[in-house]
């Protein structure tokens, strides 16, 4: 499939019910991705629902029922294309529950987009968010101040919203430099494609616009393959087919990969982007791929593809960075929370607390601390309930940043400094 044009890949994030299916709906409307009949259908479905405003979180909804039949296999990630780019929209479920998918995916994506609704302003899920895509490397954040309309097109409201996120950025040391910030109505349209005219107060680009601005990302091809599982599939007349996205180096017909954990080995036979086959893969694709001599239960989701002659590393245990965000008490050793790396879920016992750094600075302000709370910034070593395959970040920065879940929620954030393998 030629790519004539270069591929980000772009999250959307934010709280529930601040607008991001309707903006997916409308960028993928905009950009021609989804025909103007299809929304008159589900604008008369919604209507019939009593759900009126609703047909273009619907476009992304209806995929969701689709996704659940199994029909197709990278129905999430959706693709547009503007003027210089084509896009993979990674879906990013706002629900609390959803947050772990929320991680996966933010970690595959470039840049990403925070809708934040002008009525409600920063939730709580907005800070999680924010939070989250900053350890996991979101180069470029796009902030969409969406349903202006509620708010009657107001710029003082508008003010607020963007000095409230601006304090949320800083907070977690997201340079406020480098996010856009972009009055909308998703569902009017409103700064989307055309400048609106209801806020006539705004001269900064549209979201189409900024979208083209984003900075075009190097593709790390150098770097040897790794390709995290997110689910493995059985497809009639193929066999078994390991769904992901290739993080770093290539993905090639005819090459002997390893599958790490699972410790299972075979040689590419297909490797199928978009519903076409094509020959290679490259960081960012999102892939099905079929591997002779491996079957369904052989791998599984949090499994890392790599080359057999540089397979994924397993940690016996790693050492990392860590920021707390929140925790009722304190964490202390031999504490065990479930990290959430790449697509890999795997409970992790905290074996000791190194050292604890002075968040602003990074400097050492205590050796071998007895305990850490929200707030403090820490280097810990950690040890994996059952294998888990991670890379150093200063290696594979790709595969090198985890979330920290406890009690539902968020706890802290992470990166790989050094594994010691098993």
């Amino acid at each position: 499939m030629a790519q004539d044009k270069p591929h980000q890949n772009l999250a959307i994030i934010g709280h529930v019910d601040h607008g991001k299916s309707t903006l997916v709906g409308r960028l993928l409307f905009e950009t021609g991705s989804v025909p103007e009949h299809v929304i008159e259908q589900h604008r008369e479905e919604a209507a019939e629902k009593g759900k009126g405003g609703f047909e273009f979180a619907y476009v992304m909804d209806n995929l969701a029922e689709e996704r659940e039949r199994g029909v197709t296999i990278d129905i999430a990630h959706q693709r547009f294309d503007t003027d210089k780019y084509y896009f993979t929209i990674v879906d990013t479920p706002g629900h609390r529950d959803f947050v772990k998918n929320m991680i996966t995916g933010a970690s595959q994506a470039d840049h990403a987009v925070l809708v934040v609704a002008a009525d409600d302003g920063v939730a709580p899920q907005t800070r999680e968010h924010v939070f989250l895509s900053r350890t996991l490397g979101i180069e470029t954040l796009i902030v969409a101040v969406n349903k202006m309309d509620t708010v009657n097109y107001e710029e003082d409201r508008y003010r607020e919203v963007v000095d409230a996120v601006k304090k949320l950025l800083t907070q977690v040391r997201f340079d406020t430099d480098d996010a856009r910030f972009i009055p909308i109505s998703a569902f009017e349209g409103d700064n989307i494609a055309e400048h609106s005219e209801n806020m006539s107060w705004f001269d900064g680009p549209t979201i189409l616009e900024a979208l083209n601005n984003l900075p075009e990302m190097s593709p790390p091809t150098d770097a040897p393959l790794r390709l995290p599982i997110q689910d493995v599939y059985t497809i009639s007349g193929i066999g078994t087919v390991p769904v992901g996205r290739v993080e770093t180096g290539i993905l090639e017909k005819g090459a002997s990969v390893s599958f790490q954990p699972s410790d299972v080995s075979g040689e590419v036979k297909t490797i199928e982007m978009h519903h076409e086959e094509v020959d290679r893969a490259e960081p960012g694709d999102n892939v099905g791929f079929n591997v002779r001599g491996v079957g369904k239960d052989d791998i599984r989701r949090g499994d890392v593809c790599g080359p057999a002659d540089d397979p994924p590393k397993v940690a016996e245990t790693f050492q990392a960075q860590i920021v707390v965000m929140q925790h009722p008490s304190v964490v202390t050793a031999g504490y065990t929370p479930v990290i959430h790396a790449h697509t890999a879920q795997v409970a992790c016992t905290v074996e000791s607390i190194d050292q604890k750094l002075d968040p602003a600075s990074g400097e050492v302000a205590e050796e071998n601390p007895d305990f850490i709370k929200a707030g403090d910034a820490a280097i810990v070593t950690l040890r994996p309930q059952k294998p888990l395959s991670i890379e150093p970040s200063s290696e594979i920065p790709e595969l090198g940043s985890f979330a920290i879940r406890d009690m539902g929620q968020t706890i802290a954030a992470g990166k790989v400094l050094e594994v010691n393998e098993r």
